[in-house]
């Protein structure tokens, strides 16, 4: 056990690192001037040399990499260019507005997701389970932020029933369009996960003898095949949460959402290399340590996963 749980700790420290590397690299070769895009295009050459010394930014590639990993090492991102505020500071207040949509979109994806797959899992190939796995392919098949600019169109500014932009400090109903265009997909995808999974345990010997032994279909749905089937059910999940929580960029735009993903958008339009690498290194460590304590939790709970 505990070599299992070293090896998936040195997998995320090493998928950590290449985030880091690969973002560093790929911001600093983006076309444009951060020193100049802060002054105005009128600034004189003698105030852009200085402003790029001053940001470190006339130091080559490879020294600007070596001072970045100590400073990250040590847990500091470093300067926002546009704000001069601390990185982590202003990404860890932006982030319980990301946390408040993602789970909350992700609690309404799951309870509905799974029920859906246990009712289409009840009555297989008959028109009500046709009629719900062709809605939840619909609802994959769909980009998120084509169904959120449809919703924001219609229940905001058709029909006025919510408010089409917003955060929770003006009520609740601010949250209602995000959070619904945020859950579509992967209740789509837990829905038709829950079914394949209780189509196989429906299947199974036990699920038979249960039946001679005269349980009800509740008890057979719910109490034998549907704890068998979370396996598949559960990874979904799982790695759906720690998606949802990394990058909801193009929700929050749409909605007006002041969360990470906010941020990281302003950002990329003003060149701040500090944020941008932050956000994008704040979103990756989310989503590694989630799948992190996902792959923990199922080595404790099943111990064929670490004979594998």
């Amino acid at each position: 056990m505990t070599f299992f749980i070293l090896r998936k700790i040195l997998y995320a420290a090493s998928v950590l690192l290449g985030v880091i590397t690969t973002t560093f690299v790929i911001t600093y070769v983006l076309p444009g001037d951060p020193a100049r895009l802060m002054l105005g295009q009128r600034a004189d050459p003698e105030s852009v040399a200085s402003l790029q010394r001053q940001l470190g930014l006339d130091r080559p590639l490879w020294e600007q990499y070596g001072s970045y990993i100590a400073k990250l090492a040590k847990g500091d991102m470093g300067r926002s260019f546009s704000t001069n505020r601390d990185v982590m500071g202003s990404i860890l207040e932006r982030f319980p507005a990301t946390a408040l949509l993602s789970l909350s979109a992700m609690a309404l994806s799951t309870v509905i997701g799974i029920l859906l797959g246990i009712i289409a899992a009840a009555r297989p190939n008959s028109w009500l389970d046709t009629a719900l796995m062709s809605t939840a392919l619909l609802g994959i098949s769909l980009p998120s932020f084509v169904v959120g600019t449809m919703f924001l169109l219609l229940f905001g500014v058709t029909l006025r029933w919510t408010p089409i932009s917003g955060y929770i400090d003006t009520g609740w109903n601010h949250l209602l369009l995000p959070m619904i265009t945020l859950a579509l997909r992967p209740l789509s995808v837990i829905a038709r996960v829950t079914r394949s999974s209780m189509l196989e345990a429906l299947s199974q010997d036990y699920i038979r003898t249960a039946r001679a032994k005269g349980a009800s279909v509740p008890s057979i749905l719910l109490r034998h095949a549907l704890r068998n089937a979370l396996n598949p059910v559960i990874t979904t999940i799982s790695s759906w949460l720690a998606g949802l929580l990394a990058g909801t960029v193009f929700i929050e735009y749409i909605f007006n959402w002041p969360g990470i993903g906010m941020v990281a958008l302003d950002a990329i339009l003003k060149l701040d290399y500090p944020m941008i690498q932050g956000t994008v290194q704040f979103t990756a460590i989310i989503f590694v340590l989630v799948n992190l304590l996902v792959d923990v939790t199922y080595a404790f709970l099943d111990p064929k996963v670490k004979l594998s």
